[in-house]
């Protein structure tokens, strides 16, 4: 996974997903506990149980699956860089 909740970095768009995935988990807790459904700025009707199982379903599972991937793509391109010392592009890297 991407990790980035703790260190948030605006420009990173991955850390955004992250971000929105860990607060409609929250959402989705919450207002299941409760058994309130949820309101959307857009329409006078809002999510209920069917939509919030949807949620839970559909989109996170997907947005999970993202950030695995992501993660992946991450631990390759980490695992290639040149570690501290070592030339990059013919040039030795400075201390």
């Amino acid at each position: 996974m991407v990790s980035c909740v703790v260190r948030y970095a605006p420009e990173d768009p991955f850390c955004l997903v992250e971000s929105c995935q860990k607060a409609i988990e929250w959402i989705l807790r919450s207002h299941a506990a409760s058994g309130q459904p949820i309101r959307r700025a857009w329409s006078e009707v809002p999510y209920g149980e069917e939509e919030l199982t949807r949620l839970e379903e559909e989109l996170l599972p997907a947005m999970a699956a993202l950030l695995e991937r992501v993660g992946e793509i991450d631990r390759r391109l980490e695992s290639s860089q040149p570690e501290a010392g070592q030339l990059v592009a013919g040039e030795p890297v400075a201390p």
